[in-house]
């Protein structure tokens, strides 16, 4: 594709896609750079907008990173492009996590996912206990699938298992006093910055603490946190990868993000227990399920009919593409 075609509108219409997806504690870990030679956008590392205590080995940055990634190459096919894209293609840059180049002319094949990514929001609310119909799990597993991720659905017994891992880990971070800073100081009004978590997303917690909701170090404000009771059989779901490299975890951020979309597709809400993959020694037990194959687990998602969670704040295109004049795409 020449340079001359990539007007800035539709520029500013891909990065904007890019940046509604989801971060941990929605810290929108990236940069975008255009190259107008090539109509390739490069996705860089924020690393001054890293969780040093959360996150210390960057695995959450390039998960975030990668959910970006998969919402671009949806967008760049609705406008008829082929994404073509290459994973931490410079090894003498690290911090370059991403290329996307714009190459031929192609049908989208993927629509309803594009109209997804700007309605999907995720839920810390108690879900209904209405069960996901069988079409549909299998329809999200296939997603994960064809990024190069594993979506299995644990059983009654696993699934305690697995609550009772994110719980411990909530207690951790709870109790540890650099974590829960960390978490608190991205809690604050919309209107005070365009990244972190207004109160309102934070949700509820569990009136009988059977599920953990993360409570990003608000515990310090009870009135934020209200109990309420949740769904009693949750529908928990692991997302794991063969390998845990940086490209794995680029890959799994794909792989999420997908499931997310279509998830959103079909009225299906969200939210993510992250807690436990925070501390290595559990983040080994949630890849250990009994007469599995060993694998790498990546994210534990929350899946339910319930109320659609409100906006978390995000940059603008024009303000995450600030560091490149937006007249090189003219």
């Amino acid at each position: 594709m020449r340079s001359a075609v990539l007007v800035v509108p539709t520029l500013e219409d891909l990065v904007s896609a890019a940046v509604a997806a989801p971060s941990i504690h929605n810290t929108q870990p990236w940069r975008f750079r255009l190259d107008p030679d090539t109509g390739t956008l490069e996705i860089r590392a924020a690393a001054d907008r890293g969780l040093r205590h959360i996150d210390p080995t960057g695995r959450a940055l390039h998960f975030s990173v990668g959910c970006a990634v998969l919402n671009l190459r949806v967008a760049v096919a609705h406008f008829g492009r082929e994404p073509v894209t290459r994973l931490l293609p410079r090894p003498t840059e690290p911090d370059l996590l991403a290329t996307v180049r714009l190459g031929g002319t192609t049908a989208s094949s993927t629509p309803h996912l594009y109209d997804a990514l700007w309605h999907r929001r995720s839920s810390r609310f108690p879900y209904s206990e209405r069960p996901l119909p069988t079409a549909v799990l299998a329809e999200l597993a296939e997603a994960a699938h064809a990024e190069g991720a594993l979506l299995s659905r644990p059983g009654p017994a696993e699934t305690d298992r697995l609550l009772q891992l994110t719980r411990e880990a909530e207690h951790r971070n709870t109790a540890d006093p650099d974590r829960a800073a960390e978490s608190r100081r991205w809690v604050h009004e919309p209107n005070d910055a365009a990244f972190g978590m207004p109160p309102a997303t934070l949700g509820p917690q569990d009136f009988l603490d059977r599920i953990p909701m993360r409570d990003f170090g608000a515990h310090r404000h009870p009135a934020v946190l209200a109990a309420r009771p949740f769904e009693t059989r949750p529908t928990l779901m692991v997302l794991s990868t063969g390998h845990d490299r940086r490209a794995d975890w680029l890959r799994a951020g794909q792989a999420l993000e997908r499931v997310l979309l279509v998830a959103t597709a079909h009225g299906v809400r969200a939210s993510l227990l992250h807690q436990a993959l925070e501390w290595p020694d559990l983040r080994d037990q949630l890849g250990q399920a009994p007469g599995d194959r060993p694998a790498h687990a990546q994210m534990v998602l929350r899946l339910g009919y319930g109320p659609e969670g409100p906006p978390s704040p995000r940059r603008t295109a024009e303000q995450t593409l600030a560091e490149v004049p937006l007249s090189a795409a003219r």
